[in-house]
C-alpha cells in the first residue's frame, strides 16, 4: 500500500490540498447570513485567508511572505471567533508541509517551531487570558490532535515521494552510464581491431602499388581505390569512437545533482528518459554547457529548487533550466562562462537564450537539428 503511495505524482497531492478547502464551511455557516458587521468581518477574514491560500501554493520566490500572510490571518481569525477558529491551524500545517517536502529539511524545521509556537500561544491565550471554556472538549481534543500530526504526516509523504522519484532517476541515469561503459568497451573493440585491420590493409595495399608495376593499367588503379577506402573506413572508426568517448546527459546530469545536494538544492526533471535517447552528439554539447549554468546557480541565484525541462521538436532540442531564486544577471566582469556557454552553442548550430523573471531565471540550450540558429 505504501509503494503506491509514493507512486502517486504531485499532482495528487497538489489537488488534494484545495480539497480541504471545502471544510470551511463550517466556520462559513456561523456568519451566515449576514447580520452584523461582526459576521460580514468573519467573512472577509476567511475570503483573505482563501487568498493567501492560493498565494502561498503558487508562490516560489516569495514564498516565505506567503506563508507568514497566511499564518496572521488564522491567528487573527483565531481571536475573532474566541478560538472556535482554532481548526484552520491545520490548513498550513498540511499544505505548507507538503510544499517543504521539496525542500531541505532544514526550512521544514524551521517551520514546525513556528507552527507549534502558535498553538502552543493561542491555547494559552484561549484558556488564561479569556478563560476561554469549550463546551465540546472532546471536539477540541480531536482538533488538536489533526493539529499535531498534519505537518509530519504531510511532510514524510511528499519527501517519501520526492526521495523516491530522485532515486528512480538516479537509478534510469546509472542504467545510462552502465550502457554507455558497454558502448567504451566495443569503442576499444573497434579500435584494437578493426582499426588495427584496416591499417594493415592501407599498408598492404600502399606496398603491392609500388610491386605490381608491370601491369599498371590493371592493377595499380584497383590497389588505389583499396587504399582510399580503407583510409576512409579507418577514420570512419575513429570518428565513431570519439562520439562514443563522448559524455552523455546521465553523467553530467548525475554529477550536477550531487553538486547541488550538497548546497541543500533540489534538481526535478521532465523528459529526462526521453533526451537520454537524443544522438551522442547532441547529448555531447549539452553536456559541455550544463556544468556552467548550474554552478551560475549555486553562486549566484540563493534559490532552494531547479528544474530541467528536455524538450524535442521536428527542429530543434530544447533543455530549459529553471531556478526559484533571485532572478540577476550573471555577467561579470572578467567573466567568460555566458560567452563560452553562447559560443559553445553557436558553433553546434544552436542558441543560449537567457529571461529573468520574478520568480527565478529561465536559462535556454538549444540545438538546431538542420544546424542553422534561425
Amino acid at each position: 500500500m505504501m509503494n503506491k503511495i509514493l507512486k502517486l505524482d504531485f499532482n495528487f497531492w497538489h489537488i488534494f490540498s484545495y480539497i480541504w478547502l471545502i471544510y470551511l464551511f463550517y466556520p462559513i455557516q456561523n456568519y451566515l447570513p449576514v447580520k452584523s458587521n461582526h459576521d460580514l468581518l468573519g467573512l472577509i477574514i476567511l475570503a483573505l485567508f482563501v487568498v493567501s491560500y492560493i498565494l502561498v501554493d503558487k508562490s516560489n520566490r516569495y514564498l516565505k511572505y506567503m506563508i507568514f500572510l497566511e499564518l496572521t490571518l488564522i491567528e487573527l481569525f483565531v481571536f475573532f471567533s474566541n478560538g472556535y477558529g482554532l481548526q484552520l491551524l491545520i490548513y498550513p500545517g498540511w499544505q505548507i508541509s507538503s510544499i517543504l517536502g521539496n525542500y531541505s529539511q532544514k526550512y521544514f524545521q524551521k517551520f514546525c517551531k513556528l507552527y507549534y509556537s502558535l498553538l502552543i500561544i493561542d491555547l494559552l491565550i484561549l484558556f488564561f487570558v479569556k478563560s476561554l471554556i469549550f463546551k465540546q472538549s472532546f471536539t477540541l481534543i480531536i482538533i488538536i490532535f489533526f493539529i499535531l500530526i498534519a505537518p509530519p504526516l504531510a511532510y514524510s509523504l511528499i519527501y517519501n515521494i520526492a526521495k523516491n522519484r530522485h532515486l528512480n532517476q538516479t537509478n534510469r541515469r546509472l542504467e545510462a552510464v552502465i550502457q554507455r561503459g558497454e558502448r567504451d568497451r566495443i569503442a576499444r573493440d573497434l579500435h584494437d581491431t578493426l582499426g588495427q585491420s584496416f591499417s594493415m590493409i592501407t599498408i598492404k595495399a600502399e606496398l603491392a602499388e609500388k610491386l605490381l608495376e608491370k601491369r599498371p593499367q590493371q592493377v595499380v588503379e584497383e590497389l588505389r581505390d583499396i587504399a582510399h577506402t580503407s583510409r576512409q573506413n579507418l577514420q570512419l572508426v575513429r570518428d565513431i569512437v570519439n562520439d562514443l568517448y563522448q559524455k552523455s546527459l546521465s553523467e553530467v546530469l548525475i554529477e550536477q545533482n550531487k553538486n547541488l545536494i550538497k548546497v541543500n538544492l533540489v534538481l526535478e526533471t521532465k523528459g529526462e528518459s526521453e533526451a537520454l535517447k537524443w544522438p551522442t552528439k547532441i547529448q555531447s554539447e549539452f553536456a559541455s554547457v550544463i556544468p556552467e549554468a548550474i554552478t551560475n546557480i549555486i553562486r549566484h541565484a540563493h534559490a532552494k529548487k531547479v528544474f530541467m525541462n528536455f524538450i524535442e521538436e521536428t527542429t530543434f532540442y530544447q533543455i530549459t533550466i529553471h531556478d526559484d531564486g533571485h532572478a540577476k544577471k550573471f555577467e561579470r566582469e572578467g567573466s567568460k562562462g555566458i560567452y563560452g556557454m553562447t559560443q559553445r552553442l553557436k558553433e553546434a548550430g544552436g542558441r543560449l537564450i537567457i529571461n529573468h523573471q520574478f520568480n527565478g531565471t529561465d536559462v535556454k540550450f538549444i540545438l538546431f537539428k538542420d544546424n542553422k540558429n534561425d
